[in-house]
């Protein structure tokens, strides 16, 4: 069996004072959670040890956004798996379409982030997926199988999540049906060692279709953001029905 995940990932949405509201506004919402389904909550590096220390005893796992490869003296702006580990950091977001559309994030460096994370016990969730550009010039395919190629080389599988993000369908109003979208993250497990990892589906998951995506036999859960971290939203997210 694989394991389902539901995963927010709050970018640079919440204070602490506001992820405060969020965490009472969720938490009993999500006591009747089935226990088979994972949730995690990954915020941005100042809001970790806040969340940490509410988390703790609770059924909910903390993740973080990003992490350098380099365990000591990494750039400014950057976090370590160290530093992540400290704060009882579980998973961390890896290769996010942002960092590579806005910040030329490589898919070799993406690898040295994927390594890094795993060398320090944190369960990284990759991202690959395409841009419109790339979808309307029949390149979906080949991008994703270009970025798994690279992404994966040393990489253990057995402790790995995938986050299918098709990047034209981010904040921009498109929806990627949810048909389609199984049929590419069955692409992607049959590019992968091991069947059965986690592949999550990371474009426009909202309450209104929460269902329909995950009653696809591919898909494993949800990376999800924005207007769907909302207490009543997420908790909706999880408590999907199937």
């Amino acid at each position: 069996m694989r394991k389902i995940i539901i995963a927010g990932n709050w970018k640079m949405y919440k204070t602490q004072v506001e992820a405060k509201e969020f965490l009472q506004g969720l938490m009993n919402q999500v006591k009747d959670t089935p226990e088979e389904r994972e949730v995690v909550l990954c915020t941005p590096f100042t809001a970790l040890d806040f969340m940490s220390k509410s988390l703790h005893g609770s059924r909910i796992k903390l993740g973080a956004e990003n992490v350098h490869w380099e365990d000591e003296g990494a750039y400014t702006g950057e976090i370590s798996g160290p530093m992540l580990k400290e704060v009882g950091v579980s998973y961390v977001i890896v290769g996010h379409s942002e960092r590579r559309q806005y910040f030329g994030e490589t898919d070799e460096t993406v690898n040295l982030r994927l390594q890094a994370a795993q060398r320090h016990g944190l369960i990284p969730i990759l991202c690959v997926g395409e841009t419109k550009q790339q979808r309307d010039s029949g390149e979906t395919e080949s991008q994703i199988f270009s970025q798994l190629a690279k992404d994966l080389v040393d990489v253990d599988q057995g402790n790995l999540v995938i986050a299918y993000e098709p990047i034209w369908a981010i904040g921009t109003g498109d929806t990627c049906e949810a048909t389609e979208a199984n049929r590419v993250i069955g692409l992607i497990r049959g590019k992968l060692t091991n069947p059965n990892v986690t592949i999550q589906y990371g474009g426009s998951v909202k309450p209104t279709n929460v269902d329909e995506i995950m009653a696809q036999p591919e898909i494993d859960g949800a990376l999800v953001g924005g207007a769907s971290l909302k207490p009543d939203s997420f908790a909706r997210l999880i408590n999907y029905q199937n």
